[in-house]
């Protein structure tokens, strides 16, 4: 039974993550290009609350009950579009620290192979 279960999450997971659009869009910005736009995206959140706003309004006006679920999915969403903004400046300034110490490592390799010398010496 805990197999099954096991099993049933991690193809829910699979779904979500491959078909849902905010959960594509947070692997889009996540990736080293992207990382510059978590900030942007952070403006996202908005029609996310509005939506929940107006489905809240819906439900205390006698609406279906199932929209307490698209209230849950928007709320959910749009804490995640909140949240990808300062992760997102994290990774972007480790990603070009990193880019920064490799080039400055590979400077400092090209600088060790040539002799003094040859650097010093006029071509007369």
């Amino acid at each position: 039974m805990i197999r099954l279960l096991w099993t049933a999450s991690a193809e829910v997971r699979y779904f979500l993550r491959c078909y849902m659009p905010s959960n594509i869009l947070l692997d889009l910005i996540r990736a080293r290009k992207g990382l510059k736009w978590g900030v942007p995206a952070m403006l996202l959140a908005g029609p996310y609350l509005v939506i929940a706003f107006w489905c809240t309004t819906l439900i205390e006006n006698g609406g279906p009950g199932w929209l307490h679920l698209v209230v849950l999915v928007c709320l959910w969403n749009a804490l995640k579009m909140i949240a990808i903004g300062p992760v997102s400046v994290v990774l972007l300034v480790r990603a070009r620290a990193r880019e920064y110490r490799e080039q400055r490592q590979q400077r400092q390799e090209l600088s060790e192979d040539v002799p003094l010398g040859e650097l010093t010496r006029s071509s007369r």
